[in-house]
């Protein structure tokens, strides 16, 4: 009998504990899936939406790993701002230093004391992967590699790239000490294309050359020509770091940057992205919201010399949602009824939030168009009779 009963409660011990491990390998898969909708070939990637910086898709997003070359794509921006500020120009002579004419790997071959331009350096960078290139502009922009790289990571800490150290400016030596992560990776990606009117004529080239077509110039993302969209943006591979990518594309208003780590042969890479940024085409939209102005009232002015404001309705810019829930969007007005004169040119008068499930998507500020000062005596006594007569 006592056997029967110790059989009974191994039985149901042991379904206890099958249920309990179904129930957590199905919560394991759910929140993969939900984490990674695409099959990963990589150590770590990240899908983000280049205008808010929201996450779609990530795996081991804050992984440190080497970047190999995609390391460039912070040279690429400093390069970038300090031609959107007008600190130099895409015209200005770069002469070669013989330390930079001295590094490996992918070049353009400078010879020591040779002069090219900016824009043609940079191309050689986001084009062909250039270490050489690369070099020459940062020693023009800091006086050396070394302060350049300096720049790097002062401009990394300044993004909030906190899983970022930068110890050389191109990614070319295979070390433990130059990481970063899929994420620190799009954060700088996203900041690159707010460029994308400087840095796209660079990152879309296919194919160029330099030096009246002796020196041919192949783009090593592949994207550019077999993904319809492609805006950039940077590939890397050394034997560290496996196959690297953070590539961007844009379709009807959508940028996106899909970045790739660590895969173990290019064509992963590639077909990773590809993956990734199909899914977030498919799933997600940009659509500009509209501020119906039937339910943008006048605000009545106390004691001011106009009895009325009219706000004035402000532009709205683009935000992510998922497809076919532009319908859903709902719009909040908080307008105030009466203000005290006198009334500033630009003053708050109220808000319009637009929100989805309860999340706020976007909310812009009602402003006053005009100045409205306060009502003086004279004026305030002519319109007392005015009203008596």
């Amino acid at each position: 009998m006592k056997g029967v009963l110790l059989m009974r409660k191994l039985c149901k011990f042991v379904a206890v504990l099958f249920t309990f491990v179904f129930a957590f390998s199905v919560m394991v898969y759910a929140e993969t899936e939900e984490t990674c909708p695409v099959e990963i070939k990589a150590k770590s990637a990240i899908l983000m939406d280049c205008a808010s910086g929201k996450v779609l898709m990530k795996m081991n997003e804050h992984e440190k790993l080497p970047p190999a070359s995609v390391t460039k794509i912070m040279p690429m921006l400093l390069v970038v701002e300090k031609i959107a500020s007008g600190e130099i120009s895409v015209s200005d002579k770069v002469k070669t230093s013989a330390h930079a004419a001295g590094k490996g790997g992918s070049q353009i071959w400078l010879k020591e004391n040779e002069e090219m331009t900016v824009d043609e350096l940079l191309k050689a960078v986001a084009v062909a992967s250039a270490n050489d290139a690369c070099c020459a502009l940062g020693e023009y922009i800091a006086g050396s590699e070394k302060a350049f790289i300096q720049l790097m990571n002062n401009r990394a800490k300044e993004l909030g790239m906190n899983d970022t150290t930068f110890v050389n400016c191109s990614g070319l030596d295979d070390t433990d000490t130059n990481y970063t992560s899929a994420y620190d990776i799009a954060v700088m990606s996203r900041e690159l294309m707010k460029y994308e009117d400087i840095i796209e004529k660079y990152t879309t080239i296919w194919m160029d050359s330099l030096r009246d077509g002796n020196t041919e110039l192949v783009n090593t993302n592949k994207l550019v020509r077999f993904y319809p969209g492609t805006t950039g943006l940077k590939t890397g591979t050394t034997q560290k770091a496996g196959c690297c990518l953070s590539a961007t594309a844009k379709r009807d208003g959508l940028h996106l940057v899909a970045v790739v780590m660590g895969s173990e042969n290019s064509t992963d890479r590639f077909e990773t992205a590809k993956a990734m940024l199909n899914w977030g085409f498919s799933n997600y939209e940009s659509i500009k919201p509209v501020i119906d102005k039937k339910l943008i009232t006048d605000v009545l002015v106390e004691n001011g010399e106009t009895d009325l404001i009219s706000p004035a309705i402000p532009e709205t810019e683009n935000v992510l949602i998922k497809k076919g829930r532009a319908k859903d969007i709902k719009q909040t007005i908080n307008l105030a009824v009466r203000v005290n004169a006198p009334v500033e040119k630009g003053q708050t008068l109220g808000t319009v939030e637009f929100s989805l499930d309860g999340e706020k998507l976007a909310e812009y500020n009602l402003l006053s168009s005009v100045n409205i000062e306060e009502l003086k005596l004279p004026l305030a006594f002519k319109r007392l009779l005015t009203k008596l007569i």
